[in-house]
């Protein structure tokens, strides 16, 4: 398959044009990033991408004839990838962060009956994917949970993505299943504002650490009377990402509509 980039130069999009240009079977054909327009891409990543010129809008992928727009950018941006792949018959991966509940909401209508799909992940490493599944088996049956996600300091967002998505679908799996709602915070006094993390659908609360030296990273914490389940993923490379985003790419085709995350992907 042809595949274009959008967010071509950036830490992540830098990542998926070296791992398309290891596959024998999909073939990275434009990029698209204003910050580096004009530039030869295979300067800006090196190895064995190829010499592209690097365009600024979506257009080039039009002209490369691209099937599939992996969009690793802005959220502002992401959203015109996807009204752009839309009306143009071209399936998208989109792996940026920040998009809102209105923003999903906008894309499940666009890719409703449409000629084209798209799946759209918080994450895309496949323990993260995992994570996700456990704490939806945890959830059920724990009395309480929190959420601490820790990532790199030039994380444009917080809480991130994957942590909102995780809070989502522990609060599903409880209702699904019947449970109590999650206790109400019994803490009266507050030393520092904020000190009690962010409160995200049915009481999960997320904490946000944001360090030099960090990729991505999660911990669950769920606990019980007597007891206390902690449940972790690690990134510690952004070439972790890369073989769910190419399992997306190979299967976004075959997957009508709007997929949210990688987990259906995977079965799970």
């Amino acid at each position: 398959m042809r595949v274009g980039v959008v967010g071509a130069a950036g830490r992540m999009g830098r990542q998926v044009c070296e791992a398309l240009a290891a596959t024998d079977d999909l073939e990275l054909v434009a990029a698209v990033d204003p910050a580096v327009e004009g530039a030869d891409l295979h300067s800006i990543v090196g190895g064995a991408v190829p010499s592209i010129r690097v365009a600024k809008g979506h257009g080039a992928l039009s002209d490369a004839r691209a099937e599939v727009v992996v969009d690793f950018s802005r959220a502002d941006v992401a959203v015109q990838t996807l009204k752009w792949c839309a009306a143009n018959g071209v399936h998208a991966v989109v792996g940026t962060t920040g998009l809102s509940e209105a923003d999903l909401a906008f894309a499940a209508e666009l890719f409703d009956g449409a000629a084209c799909n798209a799946v759209v992940a918080p994450n895309f490493a496949i323990g993260a994917a995992l994570l996700v599944a456990f704490c939806e088996l945890a959830a059920p049956v724990m009395s309480g949970v929190e959420i601490i996600e820790l990532h790199h300091d030039q994380k444009r967002d917080a809480p991130s993505g994957t942590a909102l998505y995780t809070a989502q679908r522990i609060h599903a799996a409880r209702e699904r299943e019947g449970s109590e709602p999650l206790p109400s915070d019994p803490t009266k006094d507050l030393g520092l504002e904020g000190v009690r993390g962010g409160v995200a659908p049915g009481g999960v609360r997320i904490h946000a650490v944001r360090l030099p030296g960090l990729i991505a990273h999660q911990e669950v914490v769920f606990g019980a009377p007597g007891q206390s389940l902690s449940i972790r993923h690690d990134s510690y490379d952004r070439s972790s990402f890369m073989p769910g985003v190419l399992l997306a790419i190979r299967a976004v085709p075959g997957r009508p509509g709007l997929t949210i995350g990688l987990g259906p992907l995977l079965g799970l």
